[in-house]
């Protein structure tokens, strides 16, 4: 039961004024009110992010191509060099890459036994050269009986048999020298061959030219006939001349007829997309590939470069004789994509300080995707490639 104290108390007033409580979405809304004009000035400030490209000089780009194909380097000049005899590999002196000469020696074989039939026939030569000198010594000395024989004859000292005993000697050493003289020349053409077999076990260049591929190493076998095992290499190497590397391309047969010889040719490596070389068109192999519907069209390049090696894909423009005397198109080639279509006709950004200006164009011929903007640009401009909705004149932009 509560005291008298503790009632006394419970009648107190309490005359302080009441705190008054704030709505809660008074505190959201002043931050709003603050950061929204924040947000939408930012907003007005921030670039658009946009993707540009370089607008190129019409002079530059050369004459329209009437064809566009697509082939690989070839090597006219290209060789498997081997040997003309088997043996084994004592010495390999190529690596791939290394420029040799004509007549260069690239290996060599094993010639034991090819120095040993030289040593043999070299011998039988001296030998067959000592019995030519024995039968001519032979020769003089029944040539010299003879002689006597006649004179003694005449004289009637000896008998008319002994003469002529004396004309067949001299007549058999004669036959002799000649068989002799024969012999020796037999084996001096014995002797030449046994050099050529050495020669054989040295592998020369066949002509100047480039390394591609080292096939064989000292120990192995190697014949200019194919085992059919594998185990005997058909060549030391691969050699290819660099001067006879030309292009050759598969035109579409419905095409081949917009193609001549000479016509000019512009060449473009795979590897190299800027470099940009001249040809002109050697010939067009005049057949056919059913399985594929194309004709092979054989294309000279006009300049050599260590750049360019056999096997390199290569896209070809055929262009057209007439253009390729005409004057330099003006104005400038741009991405079609650029090109934005208004009301006041033809137009592109053109970005300077990450500002894009509407630049008003005139349009030219179009090759593939490019657009000729014959009025407005003259090369080397930043313009805007599919330029985003709403984009205005004056507009901040950022590059992707």
């Amino acid at each position: 039961m509560d005291s008298p104290q503790d009632l006394l108390k419970q009648l107190h007033i309490d005359r302080r004024p009441a705190k008054k409580r704030r709505p809660r979405w008074l505190l959201p809304a002043i931050v709003a009110a603050v950061l929204v004009p924040g947000v939408v000035v930012m907003n007005g400030l921030r670039p658009v992010v946009v993707e540009t490209a370089v607008a190129r000089k019409a002079a530059e780009m050369g004459t329209a191509s009437v064809l566009d194909a697509s082939g690989y380097v070839t090597a006219r000049r290209i060789a498997t060099v081997s040997s003309k005899i088997t043996g084994k590999v004592r010495e390999v002196l190529i690596e791939e890459g290394q420029v040799v000469a004509e007549g260069e020696v690239l290996a060599y074989l094993d010639d034991a036994d090819a120095s040993a039939q030289r040593d043999l026939a070299g011998a039988q030569l001296a030998s067959a050269q000592s019995q030519l000198a024995e039968a001519r010594a032979q020769l003089t000395l029944a040539e010299q009986t003879l002689v006597r024989q006649r004179e003694l004859a005449a004289q009637k000292l000896v008998a008319a048999s002994a003469l002529d005993a004396a004309v067949a000697d001299r007549d058999a050493r004669a036959a002799r020298l000649a068989s002799l003289q024969r012999a020796v020349k037999v084996a001096q053409d014995q002797l030449a061959i046994a050099g050529l077999g050495v020669d054989n076990t040295v592998i020369r260049a066949p002509f100047a030219g480039v390394i591609v591929a080292k096939a064989a190493q000292p120990g192995e076998m190697i014949s200019p006939i194919s085992a059919g095992g594998g185990s005997i290499r058909t060549g030391i190497g691969t050699l290819v001349d660099m001067d006879s590397l030309e292009v050759q391309v598969d035109v579409n047969e419905a095409n081949i007829g917009r193609v001549t010889p000479k016509m000019p040719v512009e060449a473009v490596l795979n590897a190299y997309p800027d470099w940009k070389i001249p040809a002109e068109v050697i010939a067009i192999v005049p057949t056919a590939d059913r399985t594929k519907a194309t004709v092979k069209v054989r294309i000279a390049l006009k300049e050599k470069d260590p750049r360019i090696v056999p096997d390199m894909g290569v896209r070809v423009s055929f262009l057209d004789p007439a253009g390729v005397d005409a004057p330099p198109p003006a104005g400038a080639f741009v991405p079609e994509r650029a090109v934005v279509a208004g009301e006041g006709g033809s137009a592109v950004f053109v970005v300077a300080d990450g500002v894009a200006r509407r630049v008003a164009v005139t349009l030219g011929e179009k090759r593939d995707a490019d657009q000729q903007v014959s009025a407005g640009l003259q090369g080397g401009e930043t313009v805007v490639l599919s330029p985003p909705e709403g984009l205005g004149d004056g507009d901040r932009v950022a590059t992707k």
